[in-house]
């Protein structure tokens, strides 16, 4: 099954034989501060590691701009946590410097 990520303009998405299946976004809440706010997989691809990849290029591609990030989507929370050991001290954010 081909499978294709786009990077646009603070939205990462993943392409299935045509169809948009997930995507992550991630504005600019503040002067190079991104906040992801929204992960989505549709249920046919649940399980199968996307969430955990689009965060993960969410993330690199905010550092590639230089640019701090934070999250407010639950799913990004939990993954900042495990992957990047971010203390979530709020429900609501979590920076990384």
């Amino acid at each position: 099954m081909p499978m294709e990520y786009i990077t646009e303009s603070n939205r990462i998405s993943l392409i299935v034989e045509g169809e948009e299946m997930a995507e992550v976004t991630f504005p600019e809440t503040a002067p190079g501060v991104f906040t992801i706010n929204h992960t989505y997989v549709d249920d046919r691809l649940r399980g199968r590691g996307i969430a955990s990849e689009l965060v993960r290029r969410a993330v690199e591609e905010i550092e590639r701009q230089g640019g701090r990030v934070e999250a407010t989507c639950s799913y990004a929370l939990l993954w900042l946590a495990r992957n990047r050991g971010c203390e979530i001290t709020s429900p609501l954010s979590c920076p990384i410097p």
